[in-house]
């Protein structure tokens, strides 16, 4: 219920927020009714700030089967959200993301992927390789279409990070 994810995510978000935490990383979630029930409780605490940030499994959908545009234009009606992104997801899909969240927001895009690698829960290992093409080359694409906070999440590396920082370095 609403209630139980917001008693459930409530002491965590406190704790980082008295731990001095500028803005939270609400990430990685696979609903629509838990990024909505992680807004409100980030709405109880004054002038706190989030991301909200899903994973997702197509072009146009996060986990659950949700357009990823729906999510966003519904995450839009909480002010102390400050960005909407896409963590957790294989990198061919976020171009098309990018787009499904500018389509419905104003939001500043939020991406980090995974190495496009796949995990098996049963093995409990990793399958496949990552995305060839580098992060360099994605990551531009991935501006281009509209984001602005870039990152790696599972399986990516500081060799991955370093070369999104090779081109955005002279952004400046």
């Amino acid at each position: 219920s609403e209630p139980d994810l917001m008693d459930f995510h409530r002491r965590r978000m406190q704790l980082l927020l008295e731990a001095g935490a500028d803005v939270l990383a609400c990430e990685t979630i696979p609903c629509l009714f838990e990024a909505q029930a992680m807004a409100k409780v980030v709405g109880e605490f004054e002038n706190a700030l989030c991301w909200t940030s899903f994973s997702c499994n197509s072009e146009t959908t996060i986990c659950d089967g949700t357009s990823l545009s729906v999510c966003a234009a519904a995450m839009d009606v909480f002010p102390q959200v400050v960005a909407i992104g896409i963590n957790c997801t294989p990198p061919h899909l976020l171009p098309s993301l990018i787009r499904e969240i500018r389509s419905a927001s104003q939001q500043p895009v939020a991406v980090y992927p995974n190495s496009g690698e796949i995990y098996d829960p049963v093995s409990k290992t990793w399958k496949g390789t990552s995305e060839e093409g580098g992060f360099a080359l994605a990551s531009k694409a991935w501006y281009e279409a509209g984001a602005r906070l870039i990152g790696g999440c599972c399986r990516t590396t500081p060799s991955d990070i370093a070369q999104v920082y090779g081109w955005v370095k002279d952004l400046r």
